[in-house]
């Protein structure tokens, strides 16, 4: 590649890039779980948009009902008016995903980003309850706008805040006092007049902190949460940006706790091709907004109504999706626990189809995310101290792309911890 190529991108874009530090290449094409950058080479992709491409790139399914919608002049952009593309998608949503689930749910469309479905629900659990606190969680990771960052754990993150983060208090995950009952100590200040925590809002949690490490949360934990939160009277939020949308297994990830959320976060992979949208899910009587109280010019993007309509349809009437993925991550969690067995000081956590090898040495995981690239494997860090490497890959993944992906990492490993 030649230097012209890439000065574009340093001389115009911003400082705050940062994907392309860690793949430095120009990307021009891509389908399925692989992407090909402008001299031909191909990368197999277990980033899939951080979450947002749970169904692959450029999905011939979704592609080609996209193509017809915008070739047939279907509305694009559409505020919060009616149109015949939402109908269809709340139709599906209501047939496809509540009512086989048992859920009761009024659907908001925010603005398409994940961050903003997040504000949307700390402001309802605001005005519903007229308190101000929410409860989050240490390594929990909402967003980059200011209500989404106050319940952000990581300290770089919103040290970009550049103001005071309020109104928000972090109480400890599950597994984070390492053998200590978490809940034990929510529930102490909570019950306790002088422990100085306000009674809250709401307590927003992920099921899986994707961004905090792959940390995972046993259905136990999240049940004696909920029903800690409902004999409180505070509302609970589950933020299933990342793992929802099937990425554990289940189309919704607190599913196999068998808990109902009184409001859900949904973006990334809602709208099944990668195009930018959100949701809201909340119980009917939360639902007290006054019309345009939470706006958004661009939450009414009905080219993502088209292609998350047809995922749901295509990929959710039956289990198979559900089924698939916790075999392919039960595949890949057999290989990395073969890793921990073969390298000291790296173990292995996740669910379905997020997955993480964790090393002792942190700065291993950079490195192997690294020489993963330049094999040709595309993979990112997280954690606290980037400790994990998170494999992300589509739910559309094949096994053979599997064995590949898995071949790569651990030839990665073996580079990075044999020093050859």
């Amino acid at each position: 590649m030649t230097m012209a190529e890439t000065t574009v991108f340093e001389a115009l874009e911003s400082n705050v890039r940062g994907y392309c530090r860690s793949w430095p290449t120009v990307f021009d094409t891509a389908r399925g779980a692989w992407l090909t950058d402008e001299n031909g080479k191909d990368y197999l992709d277990f980033f899939a948009g951080a979450g947002s491409l749970n169904y692959g790139h450029n999905n011939p399914v979704l592609k080609q009902a996209l193509i017809d919608y915008l070739v047939g002049d279907g509305i694009t952009h559409g505020l919060d008016m009616s149109t015949v593309a939402k109908r269809r998608l709340l139709e599906t949503i209501r047939d496809v995903l509540l009512i086989p689930r048992g859920l009761d749910y009024k659907v908001q469309f925010p603005g398409p980003t994940g961050a903003n479905a997040v504000e949307a629900a700390l402001k309802l659990a605001r005005k519903v309850t007229g308190r101000t606190t929410i409860l989050n969680f240490t390594n929990a990771f909402h967003g980059m706008t200011l209500g989404a960052l106050s319940v952000t754990g990581n300290a770089a993150k919103r040290a970009g805040a550049g103001v005071p983060l309020v109104h928000a208090t972090p109480m400890p995950y599950d597994g984070y006092l390492e053998g200590m009952d978490e809940l034990s100590w929510m529930r102490r200040v909570l019950d306790d007049s002088s422990s100085g925590v306000d009674k809250p809002a709401a307590v927003i949690v992920e099921t899986v902190q994707g961004e905090g490490g792959v940390n995972v949360a046993r259905a136990e934990w999240l049940r004696a949460l909920a029903e800690m939160c409902s004999a409180r009277g505070i509302l609970l939020i589950v933020d299933d940006v990342q793992m929802g949308c099937g990425r554990t297994g289940p189309f919704f990830s607190f599913e196999t706790a068998g808990i109902t959320p009184d409001i859900v976060t949904l973006s990334k992979s809602i709208g099944g091709y990668g195009l930018p949208m959100a949701l809201v899910l909340m119980k009917p009587d939360l639902d007290q907004w006054s019309p345009g109280e939470h706006n958004g010019t661009f939450r009414g993007n009905n080219a993502a109504f088209i292609t998350a309509e047809l995922a749901l349809r295509h990929y959710w009437s039956d289990d198979r999706m559900e089924l698939a993925t916790l075999a392919k991550g039960e595949r890949i969690r057999r290989h990395l626990t073969l890793l921990t067995e073969d390298f000291h000081g790296l173990t292995t956590r996740g669910r379905g189809l997020v997955q993480g090898l964790v090393f002792d040495d942190a700065s291993q995981a950079a490195k192997v995310c690294r020489t993963a690239f330049e094999l040709g494997l595309l993979v990112e860090t997280s954690g606290s101290t980037d400790e994990v490497v998170k494999l992300l890959p589509p739910l559309t993944v094949t096994d053979a792309e599997i064995s590949h992906g898995l071949s790569i990492l651990t030839r990665s490993v073996e580079i990075v911890r044999g020093g050859h």
